[in-house]
């Protein structure tokens, strides 16, 4: 049986040179770890369409979607995750909690210290060798 393939966007939000990290909430798959708030891309939604939805849904807050940062792809025993991460900027509020346990803004050598979600880890890699 073919596993299901999950396209998610995630969001890299930077302010005053701090990353937004995001911990699952309990009743989620992977609840607990950290992530790059986001979501599934839904049918007839660009990447970028889907990102301004999920954020504006899951934080109550409107971002500016920059470019795109890494593409990853990780399978999980529930399907092949396809991740795409954006640099972004906060617009509009700040992240409210509504499905997340818990927020940190983070510099990005502050980033390994948390226990990330598989399929973000190479962007937080990433992120610590370039900010």
């Amino acid at each position: 049986m073919t596993k299901k393939i999950i396209k998610v966007v995630g969001a890299i939000i930077i302010k005053d040179g701090k990353i937004l990290c995001a911990q699952r909430g309990e009743s989620k798959s992977l609840s607990y770890k950290w992530e790059f708030p986001g979501g599934k891309i839904e049918m007839n939604e660009t990447p970028v369409q889907a990102l301004m939805r999920e954020i504006d849904e899951e934080m109550k807050c409107d971002i500016e979607v920059g470019e795109e940062f890494d593409h990853t792809i990780y399978e999980y025993d529930f399907g092949i995750v396809h991740l795409t991460t954006y640099c972004c900027t906060l617009v509009k509020g700040s992240p409210i909690l509504t499905e997340h346990n818990d927020i940190k803004w983070l510099y990005s050598h502050e980033l390994s210290s948390l226990d990330w979600a598989p399929a973000d880890i190479p962007a937080v890699k990433k992120l610590e060798q370039t900010l």
